[in-house]
């Protein structure tokens, strides 16, 4: 897959929106060099750039280690706090994105069970006020 530097200048430049930080401030944050920072965010230059560099933007905003370099592939970018692997020969980072991904699956099941007690509350209503709908009738008959 083809290295795509327009979506990285694109979400630079719309998480600086988000948290409202000027150019000038990501460079400070980062520790990149002024040119390196533009030529990134106006997608002026593509070339390889170190991981450490796309890395050190991510951080400086505030986003995942990974994420810039996942925009850079075309991969889906990590939450922060999300585990990532450095390569497929990475056991143990395998293992903690397979331990992350469970731990998101086990917070949505248990987010559903909520739900179908709320499910199981709601039915219990509308099958009482149904219950009570032939007696309302009878006495409004009367």
């Amino acid at each position: 897959m083809s290295e795509d530097w327009a979506a990285v200048a694109r979400a630079i430049n719309q998480r600086m929106t988000e948290i409202g930080i000027s150019q000038r401030e990501l460079i400070a944050r980062s520790q990149v060099s002024k040119a390196t920072v533009r030529e990134i965010q106006h997608n002026t230059a593509q070339r390889r750039r170190s991981d450490r560099t796309l890395e050190a933007l991510s951080l400086a905003l505030d986003l995942h280690a990974g994420h810039l370099a996942a925009v850079l592939a075309g991969r889906r970018p990590p939450e922060v706090g999300e585990p990532t692997m450095r390569g497929d020969d990475d056991i143990p980072g395998r293992l903690a994105v397979i331990e992350h991904q469970l731990r998101e699956i086990t917070a949505r099941l248990r987010e559903m069970d909520g739900l179908s007690d709320r499910l199981d509350e709601v039915n219990a209503n509308v099958a009482s006020v149904l219950n009570r709908l032939p007696a309302d009738r009878d006495s409004r008959r009367r």
